[in-house]
């Protein structure tokens, strides 16, 4: 028994069987639809009171039936057909109306959703009869054809029927009135042959590298944050997506006063983030903040493309980054510990190989695997963390034993640590641009003055992994070897990076962090880098706030001598504490 979908509430099991019916009509290949096909749709609408939907393959076969506008019985993302970005989906719509009038925004959007081939729309007269032998006619008054088309610029009737312009991938073409003779004569193979045509065209001219993910970004302003907080984590967040190898198309965001349990934003923001996902040929969407395996199957469900959050962003750069065995180690062992729970249900999205953002690393092969042996896998990471823990507390014993003095350079990410380590100890670290541009702790021998004598003293400094707001907790659990160099630290250099907007809020969240160690660390001393790229304001505010920093610039190589000697009076406040 074929399947109607929509609201069958209240109708009688003669008209379901009507409905049933048309699964067993056949249009011909080249027809968008036949008369018969219309009238006899249309008269059901008419017994019905409501409108009625039915999706055709190019085969000319019905799918798909619903009760309900295009927008109520449109096919979920994930049971359309595949295609790519230069095809429409092989499916075409043919919907009744009860009002006169063109196809409405709500049947558009739908229609761009689904990348339907063409979407029908019959406006009924009310009126009509059933011949002899169970033919109809008389049912429709008039017929609209819309249809999809690719344009940099191109006019589209709105729902006013207002003419416009718009910029986008995608618009929506909509025929004048048509009999329903004029329809019926209509060439569908050439109209779906001369579209793909266009969209092939225009797909070639704008193609991106394939190792690209093509990114929409979802950003929730809830009652917790600030406007400007907002904006800076929106910020953030697409330089972390660049950073992973993704190219932002669009970020799009909404005020909610709480979170929606199952999609995070609501209903009408979910398919709006479908729409400009399907417009501007994205195959990828991250949310601003962490999501429960449930909302990424609902979203998933509802978008049709990979969804991803924050945390799962953050994990595939360090999978990039890290290049040490104990980073790869500490790595796989995050990963595991994020997805473990995310692998129940997941069905077909399960499977996530490949060279996507939240697809790479160590971990990634394991995702298919059972969970009992996924289990098996973090116990045994977990142990050599553990080894690799006991490793490294050996060497800074050894350290200690020689008496050697040690700091640990802290900071948010990007705010030049590697930088400053090359200039003070004449390293050369891997730096860049780039949110967490180095990942493994490296440590090197500076010579300083000594605080009482000025005599040369050896420390040593390690540079260790960038801070960042809200710092998942599986990668701390999993660099708590890497971390304790910060614990176990005679004296912090906390690292500001100046020129950022947001300087304030970085400085509190490395001290959120830190606060967190399971060891209270060691004192800090406050440096502000990049003075050279920042106005006199900024300059006097964080002078102003901070009296005892230091400020420097690690590129230009400015204030280097007043931090060398901040630095030794320092580790002497710090060994004389102990």
């Amino acid at each position: 028994m074929e399947t109607i979908f929509g609201n069958l509430q209240g109708l009688k099991s003669s008209q379901l069987k009507h409905l049933q019916r048309l699964y067993h009509q056949r249009i011909p290949g080249d027809h968008i639809t036949t008369s018969d096909f219309a009238q006899r749709l249309a008269a059901i609408s008419t017994e019905l009171n409501q409108p009625v939907c039915a999706y055709l393959n190019r085969r000319g076969q019905v799918i798909r039936v619903g009760v309900g506008t295009p927008r109520q019985t449109q096919i979920p993302p994930l049971e359309l057909p595949r295609y790519g970005a230069e095809r429409l989906s092989g499916i075409r719509c043919i919907a009744t109306h009860l009002k006169p009038e063109p196809p409405n925004e709500a049947a558009l959007t739908a229609m761009a959703l689904q990348r339907l081939d063409a979407l029908v729309v019959l406006n009924i007269t009310g009126a009509g009869f059933t011949r002899r032998g169970g033919g109809a006619t008389g049912y429709v008054k008039e017929a609209y054809l819309a249809n999809l088309v690719s344009n940099s610029k191109q006019l589209v009737l709105t729902q006013s029927s207002g003419i416009t312009t718009q910029d986008s991938a995608l618009y929506s073409n909509i025929s004048p009135p048509l009999s329903l003779d004029a329809l019926v004569q209509q060439d569908f193979l050439e109209l779906v042959e001369s579209l793909e045509a266009q969209f092939y065209r225009d797909y070639i001219a704008q193609e991106v590298d394939a190792d690209h993910d093509r990114v929409v970004i979802v950003g929730v302003l809830t009652e917790r944050m600030s406007p400007q907080q907002f904006q800076d984590i929106l910020l953030e967040l697409a330089r972390l997506v660049d950073t992973a190898g993704g190219d932002v198309l669009q970020t799009l965001q909404q005020k909610r006063s709480r979170i929606h349990p199952q999609t995070v934003i609501g209903e009408g923001k979910v398919q709006e983030v479908a729409l400009t996902a399907q417009t501007l040929g994205a195959n990828l969407v991250v949310f601003d903040r962490d999501l429960s395996p449930a909302q990424i199957r609902n979203l998933e469900a509802q978008i049709g493309i990979r969804v991803v959050d924050r945390t799962e962003v953050i994990l595939d750069i360090f999978a990039q980054r890290a290049q040490s065995g104990a980073g790869k180690l500490q790595v796989e062992l995050a990963q595991l510990e994020y997805m473990m729970p995310r692998l129940v249900g997941r069905g077909r999205t399960m499977s996530r190989l490949g060279g996507g953002i939240g697809t790479r690393g160590p971990g990634e092969t394991k995702l298919e695997t059972e969970r009992r042996a996924i289990q098996r896998r973090i116990s045994r990471l977990q142990q050599e963390v553990n080894q690799l823990q006991a490793h490294r507390s050996r060497l800074r014993q050894r350290r200690q034993h020689r008496e050697v003095p040690s700091v640990a350079l802290v900071g948010y990410t990007n705010a030049g640590k590697s930088t400053l380590l090359n200039a003070l100890t004449n390293s050369e670290v891997y730096t860049a641009d780039q949110l967490f541009a180095t990942l493994d702790p490296t440590t090197r021998r500076l010579i300083i003055p000594q605080a009482e004598t000025g005599e040369p003293q050896e420390t040593l400094m390690t540079d260790t992994v960038g801070f960042i707001h809200e710092l998942p907790s599986s990668l701390m659990d999993a660099f708590r070897a890497t971390l304790e160099e910060v614990t176990e630290a005679d004296a912090l250099l906390h690292l500001v990076d100046l020129s950022h907007p947001a300087w304030l809020s970085h400085i509190r969240a490395v001290r959120e962090i830190l606060a967190q160690m399971p060891i209270t660390p060691g004192p800090a001393l406050v440096a502000f880098n990049k003075i050279d790229q920042v106005s006199s304001e900024t300059l006097a505010i964080a002078r102003e706030e901070f009296p005892l920093a230091v400020f420097i610039s690690a590129r230009q190589r400015l204030g280097l001598e007043t931090l060398r000697q901040r630095l030794s009076l320092l580790i002497q406040y710090a060994v004389d504490s102990e």
